[in-house]
């Protein structure tokens, strides 16, 4: 399985971006996907996932009212809807799949299988 996400790029703060994360290869559900983001100088943190159908979504703290996550299993892409971006949003995005998750989807980093390459967020202020 690969995974390729695109979608960053520099904002200004308020404004928005939307982020795309394409699944290719041995790909079957179920299947739950997330993002996950990584500033300069930290960790990679947990942003948003959805299960397989679509019916489950969970979101960190930081980003829920503003950020959105939806996906189009017969494209086999996952988004990630950005809005009212903030300075502190800046990091590299990276999306990842759970092989095999049904119910709610995981908002742990470890329980992910695949990732993409990641792209980079810059929002200034």
């Amino acid at each position: 399985v690969q995974l390729q996400a695109s979608g960053g790029g520099l904002v200004q703060a308020g404004g928005s971006l939307r982020l795309s994360c394409v699944a290719s290869g041995r790909v079957f559900s179920p299947m739950a996907m997330g993002w996950f983001r990584q500033a300069p100088g930290k960790g990679r943190g947990f942003v948003a996932s959805i299960s397989w159908n679509g019916d489950n979504t969970e979101y960190a703290d930081s980003v829920k009212g503003r950020f959105t996550i939806s996906r189009e299993n017969a494209k086999n892409t996952v988004y990630l809807q950005m809005n009212s971006l903030k300075p502190e949003d800046t990091a590299v995005y990276y999306c990842a799949l759970d092989r095999g998750r049904v119910g709610v989807p995981s908002r742990v980093l470890s329980e992910y299988d695949y990732w993409g390459q990641g792209t980079l967020v810059t929002v200034s202020s």
